[in-house]
C-alpha cells in the first residue's frame, strides 16, 4: 500500500510541476509581449532584453501562485482516474455507497476543498516545524530571511504525500480499492 500512495505522489508531484510551471511560463510570456507591445516596441538591444527578462522575473511567481491552484484542482481529477500498482481511489456518491465511475469536476468540488484545506494545515505543521529547525540549528533568525515561493512549492509537494495517506483513510467519500 505504501507503494501506491508512494506512486501516487511522485506521478501528481510530476504533474503538479509540470502543468503549473508551463501555464505560469506561458501567461508570464503573454504578460511580457503584452507590455512590450503597448510600449510600442522599442529597438531589440540589450537593454530593451533586460527589462524584458525582469517583467518576466517579476511576473513569474505571481502568476505561478495563481496557476499552482489550478494545476492542484485539474489534478484532482487526475489522481480518481489512474490505476497505480494494483490499486486506485474510488469516489463515492452522497447519497449512496457506490462509486462514480465517470467522474467530472462537478462531483470533486466538495472533496477537493477538504483536500485543499489539509494541504493547508500540513503545509502550515511542516512550516512550522522548518521554522523550529531553522532557529535551533542554523544562523537564520526569522522566517523571511529564507522563505519563497520556491519553499513553499516544496511544502505543498511533501504536504501532498501525507494527505493522500490521510485522504484514503478518513475521507468518507473516498476508498480505495483495487483495480
Amino acid at each position: 500500500m505504501s507503494k501506491f500512495y508512494f506512486l501516487l505522489w511522485l506521478k501528481w508531484a510530476a504533474r503538479l510541476v509540470t502543468c503549473s510551471i508551463i501555464l505560469a511560463y506561458a501567461i508570464t510570456i503573454i504578460i511580457t509581449s503584452f507590455i512590450y507591445y503597448s510600449s510600442s516596441m522599442p529597438t531589440f538591444n540589450s537593454e530593451v532584453f533586460q527589462a524584458l527578462r525582469d517583467i518576466l522575473e517579476f511576473w513569474f511567481p505571481i502568476v505561478w501562485s495563481v496557476t499552482l491552484l489550478l494545476a492542484l484542482f485539474r489534478g484532482m481529477k487526475y489522481i480518481f482516474n489512474t490505476c497505480i500498482n494494483g490499486y486506485e481511489f474510488k469516489l463515492l456518491n452522497c447519497k449512496s455507497d457506490e462509486t462514480i465511475e465517470i467522474i467530472g469536476y462537478g462531483d470533486l468540488v466538495k472533496v477537493w476543498r477538504k483536500w485543499f484545506m489539509l494541504i493547508i494545515w500540513l503545509v502550515g505543521s511542516i512550516m512550522v516545524l522548518s521554522i523550529a529547525y531553522t532557529s535551533i540549528f542554523t544562523s537564520f533568525s526569522g522566517i523571511f530571511e529564507w522563505f519563497s515561493i520556491y519553499w513553499l512549492f516544496c511544502f505543498i509537494l511533501l504536504s501532498g504525500y501525507f494527505s493522500f495517506i490521510i485522504l484514503g483513510s478518513r475521507c468518507k467519500r473516498v476508498k480505495i480499492v483495487k483495480c
